[in-house]
């Protein structure tokens, strides 16, 4: 998390907390702790979901299935589906 942070740059954001905290800085802490607590178990909650849910997705698509199949009188997708265009007959007037 504090991959690019040296020793000299801990310590000075741990006086600036200090100094900004004061005796609040322990019940921050807690509070900072619990919720990264909270917010990582539900991540880990939807990753076991998601790994359960595509094991299951894995294992019924071994066995071919048609979820969507076309109803049988619905026409093939060769025949034209709009009527063909007719002129109208010409008039000869002239």
């Amino acid at each position: 998390m504090f991959n690019g942070l040296g020793t000299t740059e801990m310590m000075l954001l741990g006086v600036i907390a200090l100094l900004l905290f004061g005796s609040r800085l322990p019940e921050i802490a807690r509070r900072f702790g619990a919720t990264y607590r909270d917010l990582r178990g539900k991540v880990d909650e939807f990753q076991r979901e998601f790994r359960d849910w595509d094991k299951e997705d894995t294992s019924t698509s071994s066995r071919p299935t048609s979820y969507l199949s076309p109803p049988e009188d619905e026409p093939k997708k060769s025949e034209p589906t709009t009527p063909k265009f007719v002129p109208p007959p010409e008039d000869d007037d002239d």
